[in-house]
């Protein structure tokens, strides 16, 4: 952990009226920050990281598919001479955690000093160091989306503007769908009540699973996503993930065989970086394919649209590589006439697919959600974007400590 002592500006009145408080500059209606003797940087001064096991159950229906399962994230904090503080979250998901956060840890080590505000320029000055100037990677694209989050989150609350208004700021509030109580390690009649329940709590989008353990004929697949359907009627919108487990032709035969069902969409069908297969996939099927969940980076993106691999883009956080790719991702699939979707992180993601023309809607997992004091409320099947500053989020102090590796 890098802890520098955090720069303290003395209140003062200068004599244009404007008060100084913390090296901001109010008048009444817009901060700016002026740094130190009339300087317009904000200097990053130190940073904060942890590795959390986060409880992985199911708090929407109480059906998870293994109690007791953890998942590892790594959390970030950066501070400023301003005493604006920024969160990041990221994670990988496996043993390699540790070092993930030595990762984060590495580049964040970097960032001090520089203007946080200049977020291209911090990226850009990241991946030189990392001898990675071209295109993704691993480790270091996850640990950078912590470090870009945390980036994101300061310039909102410096401006005083949810994150989502800063971005764009097209809806204000994003339709979401639940996810992670409908796993394939259900039995079926687990699922269907696991179903019911969600319709019960209000929401009107929802998605299964396929792919199911033991590789099952096609005709116990194709059981298992109509009796979901028939537990929750013909309105809901429903989705399927297969998890990349399925050959395109499985994908096609399958996916032909459950067309009447009205699935919204299936999603991650075959291998992600087969495009000609998705594509194939795609061009097959009257339901729409969703995915991008594991592909890496921006560039990839562009590759996985070009080959009309998907009808949907599904773009993961971390995997992408934090906010600014995000949205440039978002904004390619809007110039191809394609809506984004998110992966996990609703707490977040909910600002990014709210504030892009061509959002759809967003995943709602909520297994991290316990780790902040206040998230985005759920109404009516749909997220409520917060007016709070920069992602909104503040870490629950307790749920760290408890969660801490």
């Amino acid at each position: 952990m890098h802890v520098d002592a955090l720069a303290v500006v003395e209140c003062q009145r200068p004599t244009s009226g404007w008060i100084t408080v913390k090296g901001l500059v109010v008048d009444g209606e817009r901060p700016q920050y002026t740094g130190h003797q009339g300087g317009t940087d904000m200097k990053i001064t130190s940073y904060e990281s942890a590795v959390l096991n986060i409880p992985e159950d199911d708090p929407l229906a109480n059906m998870p598919e293994e109690a007791g399962r953890t998942r590892p994230i790594v959390i970030l904090r950066l501070r400023t001479d301003a005493g604006v503080e920024g969160i990041g979250v990221t994670l990988w998901g496996g043993r390699l955690t540790s070092s993930l956060r030595a990762a984060v840890d590495e580049l964040a080590a970097l960032t001090i000093g520089e203007d946080a505000v200049r977020i291209e320029r911090i990226i850009a000055r990241l991946r030189d160091a990392a001898g990675s100037p071209g295109g993704p990677g691993g480790i270091f694209t996850l640990a950078l989306a912590a470090i870009d989050i945390a980036l994101w989150d300061i310039k909102a609350r410096a401006a005083e503007q949810p994150l989502w208004k800063l971005l764009g700021g097209h809806r204000d509030r994003i339709a979401t769908y639940a996810s992670g109580s409908l796993r394939r390690g259900l039995t079926h009649d687990q699922a269907q009540r696991a179903a019911c329940i969600l319709v019960e709590k209000g929401f009107v989008e929802m998605k299964t699973q396929m792919a199911l353990p033991g590789n099952p004929p096609p005709a116990e697949e194709i059981r298992r996503v109509r009796l979901v359907r028939e537990a929750i009627g013909p309105d809901i919108r429903l989705m399927c993930d297969i998890n990349q487990r399925w050959r395109p032709e499985q994908a096609i035969d399958i996916g032909s065989r459950v067309e009447d069902v009205g699935l919204f969409w299936l999603e991650d069908v075959t291998a992600a970086d087969d495009y000609p297969g998705l594509a194939r996939v795609t061009a097959a099927l009257k339901t729409p394919i969703a995915g991008g969940e594991y592909v890496w980076g921006v560039i990839p993106f562009r590759h996985m649209i070009e080959a009309r691999s998907v009808d949907i883009v599904m773009i993961d956080l971390a995997r992408v590589g934090g906010i600014t790719q995000w949205m440039k991702v978002a904004a390619m699939a809007e110039a191809f006439n394609l809506p984004v979707v998110s992966h996990i992180m609703p707490e977040i993601h909910a600002h990014l697919v709210a504030a892009c023309p061509n959002g759809l809607t967003v995943e709602y997992m909520p297994w991290m959600l316990r780790l902040f004091e206040e998230t985005p409320r759920l109404e009516k099947g749909a997220l409520v974007l917060p007016d709070g500053h920069g992602i909104s989020l503040k870490f629950d102090e307790k749920a760290v400590a408890a969660f801490r590796a």
